[in-house]
């Protein structure tokens, strides 16, 4: 027995050995990082601000660093040159997602545009929305839906105004994030009515947000997305549902109402007119699932991302006064005092579009973009990135990166004044919609709306902090989620110009 034993030990060891050194050798070819903890990896090294968190180990580890997140491996980029060697170079082999466990919900992973792998499906989804939904030509057609929410805003304004109230500014660009965008896909309001309908509305698509933004376990070890320890995935799949439900009855309400032989129906130019052309169309690779998905993917993330980036722009507009009245010339001598801004008056506002660059740069609302996954075994700078591993893009470190910007933690509109630097995916220190073809399709849209808000506020009101706080003693702290919100809520009081 004792020989038997021996026998197998000395054959059993050169292969523990062996599987050792290839662990070793393999890993030795991964990017550099942090020392990994048993079972947990490197996850209590993110803490509450991966972003920031992130940026301060790739100063010791390099632009490329790996990270055991439990059992996910993880690659970050963090400069200019390897988001473009990921986005752009080897786009095709990173233009897949790893899937978040939220989004499973409602089979939302299998439907939606983000998350679908590219193929035919992906392609014909992304040319409805290129084509269809957010091309240059659509969004000119239907810019009257949006003029009247950005006149409702600014009265809403001038009431608190007149009542010396102070104006939840992250609150209201909300609201008419939601009413812009909901005017522009169905021709009506979807929060400042009464209803019911409406509070459950705002009231769901606030819970999805809530739920989107906290850490899951079950992402960073699959064997718990069984179980849903958490909960996120079945409390998401409630909201997911009441939206869908919801836009699946608005989509037939329309559909009755452009067959019914006794309405007198006009074209209302609007995004739900247009998913319907197509579905009508016989658009094969395009169904009514694929449609409610869209639109569930244009709300929460468009109505997030957008009104967090508002209330940011005015936080650093207010944070930096010299920077507030410099914008209100501009938007006096090219518009006039008092006026709102009209979409045809962004290209005459360089200064205005240059702050909102300069918001995208220092607050990008998803600071580290959606995840991707290598398809296939890759070289970056040198080191072996796995088939299967995940890819983080951190723009939040990019946008700070002072071999790119000059005093990058300052607010400085002025850097873009005559730069050709856009947020398009050309440029690639400053892509708040990602690169590639995976780029976000609402940029046209979501541009248009925050110019709109921003320029408007600015020019028809004087404003100044709640409670006499001056602009040094401001609270500029961050807190992640699904979009990079500000830690407290922005207060101010709006004084007619």
């Amino acid at each position: 027995m004792d020989f038997l034993t021996s026998c197998f030990l000395c054959l059993l060891l050169p292969w523990l050995l062996l599987q050792a050194f290839n662990s070793f050798r393999n890993r030795s070819k991964l990017p550099p990082g942090p020392r990994r903890l048993p079972v947990f990896g490197n996850l209590f090294h993110l803490g509450d601000k991966p972003h920031r968190s992130l940026a301060k180990l790739a100063q010791i580890h390099g632009p490329v660093m790996s990270l055991k997140l439990g059992t996910l491996l993880t690659v970050v980029v963090s400069s200019e040159a390897t988001a473009k060697e990921i986005l752009q170079k080897q786009d095709l082999n990173f233009c897949n997602r790893t899937i978040v466990d939220a989004v499973r919900a409602s089979r939302h992973n299998e439907v939606a545009l983000p998350w679908i792998p590219v193929s035919p499906l992906w392609r014909a989804l992304r040319k409805v929305c290129n084509s269809h939904v957010f091309s240059n030509q659509k969004l000119d057609g239907n810019q009257h839906l949006r003029r009247d929410k950005i006149q409702q805003l600014i009265a809403n304004v001038g009431n608190s105004c007149l009542k010396g109230e102070a104006i939840n500014i992250g609150q209201a660009a909300f609201d008419t994030t939601i009413n812009l965008l909901s005017n522009t896909v169905f021709s009506m309001d979807l929060v400042d009515s009464n209803s019911s309908v409406a509070r459950e509305f705002k009231e769901t698509v606030r819970g999805i947000m809530i739920e989107a933004g906290k850490p899951n376990l079950a992402d960073y070890f699959p064997l718990l997305q069984k179980i849903d320890p958490q909960g996120i995935r079945r409390r998401i799949g409630v909201h997911f549902d009441k939206v869908l439900n919801l836009f699946d009855k608005l989509l037939d309400e329309r559909q009755e109402s452009r067959k019914s032989q006794d309405s007198i129906s006009t074209a209302s130019n609007d995004v739900l007119d247009t998913l319907l052309d197509i579905l009508e169309g016989g658009f094969e690779e395009f169904n009514k699932t694929h449609a409610t998905h869209l639109l569930l993917v244009l709300f929460v993330a468009g109505t997030d991302t957008t009104s967090s980036t508002l209330k940011w722009a005015m936080a650093e507009l207010l944070h930096n006064p010299q920077v507030l009245l410099k914008a209100k010339k501009e938007l006096e001598q090219a518009i006039g005092k008092g006026k709102p801004v009209e979409e045809c008056d962004i290209a005459r506002l360089p200064y205005l579009q240059a702050i909102i660059k300069e918001t995208f740069r220092m607050h990008p609302t998803i600071p580290l973009l959606l995840p991707c996954r290598a398809g296939s075994d890759a070289d970056l700078c040198g080191f072996e990135i796995p088939e299967g591993a995940q890819v983080l893009v951190n723009v939040w470190a990019i946008g700070r990166d002072p071999s790119i910007w000059e005093n990058p933690n300052s607010f400085m509109p002025e850097r873009f004044m005559g730069s050709e630097t856009d947020v398009k995916g050309n440029h690639f220190g400053l892509i708040p919609f990602g690169a590639g073809r995976r780029i976000c399709p609402r940029l046209p849209l979501a541009s248009r709306m925050l110019h709109l808000m921003l320029g408007s506020l600015v020019n028809s009101f004087d404003w100044e902090l709640e409670g006499q706080i001056s602009s040094n003693e401001m609270n500029m702290e961050e807190k992640f989620g699904l979009a990079l919100q500000m830690a407290q809520p922005l207060r101010a009081i709006s004084l007619f110009v």
